[in-house]
């Protein structure tokens, strides 16, 4: 391709995604699987286009005074790549695959342009929706510009090693015979970081098993539940099953994990992935609709019986927004407000199951705290027989813990401990309600 054809395709993708509101990922893997004629070189010049545009959204718009894809295409390569306007004139000469050229009040526009400097609004030159402002102001204080400033930059690969089948050290050493440099994550025991891009998917390690895509974060979230051999466990809210087979791993392959979702296509490849992991503990159960007050027919075999039920909760996803930038731009206040009344009926349902004596993790990949700590204070306040307990109850001994902000809940963060953000805490139940 071109340079003009590849930011005619950055264009495009672009546009799409602005129009249709489907989360970028999905609109640029559509593009490639349709375009053949794209090798890597290609997709990865297309994709820095789309992903900039997409990270910097809010600067770029105030610099050019629209919200217009092609324009804001254009302003990416030349106010953060360092193209210039003639450079881009060249690209876009009208030829075939190559955007049209550019108009005079587009010239314009773009003569003019020049991102906003350190008078302009946090919101603005740290791209995020000004109506979280002072949510973000809540959770970080005057840390919030370094916060949000690592919350737009790329988020590495990590990996998580199945202690089922390899050591950490084991792992490592076949990587690196495949090619893959790695480097042991800081805080998780589990954890291996990528050096740089590789087809996970093409090696036998992977294939068989030993490894999985985890972010480290996720992978403290599953080591802070304590889990044990023989322990009865429930993953609520188990989607694609990353911490179910974290967790089985954590047991040793003893005892039982029930892995649940109301979407029985999100369980679907659990299985499959279980069985190359070795997991033998695992079952998954696909729930109805939930009404408090009444009998819980999906769960009423469990209710009371669950050594640690693990809430992994739907949220609004701002701990992950370096890898899905898109994401920001399309939370709204009542998407928001939507996600709060999920959080707080899934962790009355994960209540129910827990027994006297054990316990309940509630988890985010949210910076929110009216996701986070509001959930948990209102959820004590609805349920007297629980007790919080601090993050760090059951964190192993002699092992580094990560730094975190005072308080009973865990914040994890891209600034604070270069993961994904995540907001785990515990809940004792001390008696049957």
């Amino acid at each position: 391709m071109t340079p003009g054809a590849r930011l005619q395709s950055a264009i495009e993708i672009l546009g799409d995604i602005f129009l249709s509101g489907r989360p970028a990922d999905r609109v640029f893997d559509n593009w490639s699987r349709s375009s053949r004629f794209a090798g890597s070189k290609d997709r990865a010049a297309v994709s820095e286009i789309v992903f900039t545009v997409l990270r910097r959204r809010a600067e770029l718009s105030v610099a050019t005074g629209r919200e217009d894809a092609r324009l804001l295409a254009f302003a990416a390569l030349l106010l953060v790549k360092g193209t210039t306007l003639d450079a881009l004139e060249a690209m876009a000469d009208g030829s075939r695959h190559a955007p049209e050229p550019l108009s005079r009040e587009e010239r314009d526009a773009l003569s003019a342009a020049a991102l906003p400097g350190v008078g302009a609004a946090p919101w603005v030159r740290l791209n995020y929706p000004e109506w979280l402002h002072a949510e973000f102001e809540e959770a970080f204080g005057v840390g919030l510009e370094r916060e949000m400033a690592a919350l737009m930059e790329r988020a590495a690969t990590d990996l998580r090693v199945n202690l089922l089948k390899f050591t950490r050290d084991e792992a490592q050493a076949a990587l690196s015979e495949a090619g893959v440099a790695t480097e042991a994550c800081p805080w998780s025991p589990w954890g291996l970081r990528l050096d740089a891009r590789a087809n996970l998917p093409g090696l036998a390690i992977y294939k068989n098993g030993g490894i999985e895509i985890q972010d480290e974060g996720s992978q403290l979230a599953c080591l802070v539940t304590g889990v044990k051999p023989g322990e009865q466990v429930v993953d609520l809210c188990a989607g694609g099953g990353g911490k179910s087979l974290a967790l089985a791993a954590m047991m040793e392959n003893r005892g039982q994990i029930h892995a649940c979702d109301t979407d029985p296509r999100r369980l679907g490849p659990l299985m499959p992935r279980a069985q190359r992991a070795g997991v033998r503990n695992l079952q998954t159960r696909t729930l109805g609709p939930f009404v408090e007050g009444e009998p819980d027919m999906d769960l009423e075999g469990l209710r009371g019986h669950a050594d640690c039920v693990l809430v992994d909760a739907p949220c609004s996803g701002t701990g992950a927004w370096r890898r899905g930038p898109d994401a920001r731009w399309r939370l709204g206040p009542d998407t928001l407000a939507g996600y709060h009344a999920a959080q707080d009926e899934v962790l009355a349902r994960g209540a129910r199951l827990v027994k006297p004596g054990g316990r309940l993790i509630y988890v985010t990949c949210s910076l929110l705290p009216s996701e986070n700590e509001r959930r948990a204070e209102r959820f004590l306040e609805n349920h007297t027989d629980f007790a919080s307990l601090p993050w760090s109850a059951f964190w192993p001994e002699g092992l580094l813990p990560p730094p975190a902000p005072l308080g009973e809940g865990l914040r994890l963060s891209p600034a604070s401990t270069g993961t994904d953000g995540f907001f785990v805490c515990l809940f004792r139940r001390e008696k049957l309600s």
